[in-house]
């Protein structure tokens, strides 16, 4: 029994981690509603102005981008960057119109790899995603290194402890102290500000960056 238990558990990890196939279906649907008030709450800190570029990394089942494309209007250009191909597959079809008007471009890309010039953003939002990193440093480097000056990265994570409660984060994920984001991102040269999104079940961080 406890062998059917671990694989399920890792299932449901590596389909959080990386939604693909039928059951990849159902977790963009979970993640779009699970996560709607903490990405909302990312992409209000990122604060990004109508005209500007915007990116949202390992954009899932695509709220975020929603929510950044009305926000930046039809001046703006908003970056998908997603390791999933079938969240790319998945947003390709969503959001064909925009993508057609080149208001949105879509990407392979990972937090440590990022498929963007050197100081090419306004803002960029990123929610529920360092769970999977092997290399915070690197991944904040690239943040720093995509933000244009002036322009602000968000960083959205669970509640470490409330999420070391979850039955399924032992099977994947990696919990980092908030206090090891900031000081990652600080070290990348950027300066951090916290907020504190007290939603149930799980509490929400919210790491937002500057680049001076």
């Amino acid at each position: 029994m406890t062998g059917v238990k671990d694989r399920l558990l890792t299932t449901i990890a590596g389909q959080l981690g990386n939604p693909h196939g039928v059951l990849g279906k159902g977790v963009a649907f979970v993640l779009n509603r699970g996560n709607k008030r903490a990405i909302a709450a990312a992409v209000e800190a990122a604060a990004p102005t109508t005209g500007a570029t915007v990116a949202d990394i390992g954009f899932g089942g695509g709220v975020g981008l929603e929510l950044l494309l009305a926000r930046i209007g039809a001046e703006g250009v908003a970056h998908g960057i997603e390791p999933s191909p079938d969240m790319l597959t998945r947003a390709r079809g969503r959001f064909a119109m925009e993508v057609a008007e080149r208001r949105l471009a879509l990407a392979d890309g990972t937090l440590t790899a990022l498929p963007l010039p050197d100081a090419s953003l306004d803002a960029a939002i990123t929610v529920n995603t360092i769970y999977f990193l092997d290399d915070l440093p690197a991944a904040c480097a690239e943040l720093a290194r995509v933000l244009r000056q002036g322009g602000t990265a968000v960083i959205g994570i669970g509640d470490p402890e409330a999420m070391g409660k979850m039955p399924f984060t032992p099977y994947g994920f990696t919990l980092r102290p908030v206090a090891e984001v900031t000081a990652a991102l600080t070290a990348a040269g950027l300066t951090v500000e916290q907020r504190t999104l007290p939603n149930p079940p799980i509490p929400h961080h919210l790491l937002i960056a500057h680049k001076a």
